[in-house]
């Protein structure tokens, strides 16, 4: 799995962006959003139960992570017509202010690390990167197991002062 550090690899993916299908889709790649810190959440099926309680998350802070000059994107080994059909049928998915990818040929997950070996579709991995395209934080959960929007903004901030921040930590408190 790559981890911080490293170079967060190419690719070019299909995404679903609306529900509208005549501007549903779009291509986005590593170089979308350029010059922004890009937050990158994979769940591990659309129409399942843990991943849209996530999703929404996401969408209800999205706001937040765009304050702080980062594009959110969500992905799955989905096809863009089952992100696109998970939209339209789901009223919390509906409206959804970020891209989802769909990484159908699982090129992305796999050159991440993040393919499940035993279910095999993605893991319920979060990676922030930075402006250079650098990982800066992953995290990863047990399929089971939603993770916490709130957090991941909590670590983007702390990495956005460039300076050492103590356990718990939160936006305006004291760096070291």
């Amino acid at each position: 799995m790559l981890g911080v550090g490293q170079k967060f690899p190419e690719f070019s993916v299909l995404a679903t962006v609306s529900t509208d299908l005549k501007t549903a889709f779009t291509t986005i790649t590593e170089k979308s959003f350029e010059g922004k810190w890009k937050v990158y959440f994979f769940w591990p099926k659309d129409f399942t139960f843990v991943c849209p309680t996530e999703i929404a998350a996401f969408g209800k802070v999205n706001g937040d992570f765009a304050d702080r000059d980062a594009q959110v994107l969500g992905g799955s080994t989905d096809s863009e017509f089952v992100h696109l059909a998970w939209r339209t049928h789901h009223a919390d998915l509906k409206d959804l202010p970020f891209p989802m990818l769909a990484d159908l040929k699982h090129e992305l997950c796999n050159a991440l690390g993040i393919i499940d070996p035993n279910a095999g579709v993605a893991q319920r991995a979060t990676y922030i990167v930075d402006p250079q395209g650098m990982i800066r934080f992953v995290s990863v959960n047990d399929l089971s197991v939603g993770r916490n929007p709130q957090e991941v903004l909590r670590v983007l901030d702390a990495l956005q002062t460039d300076e050492l921040c103590p356990c718990n930590w939160q936006k305006g408190d004291a760096v070291l």
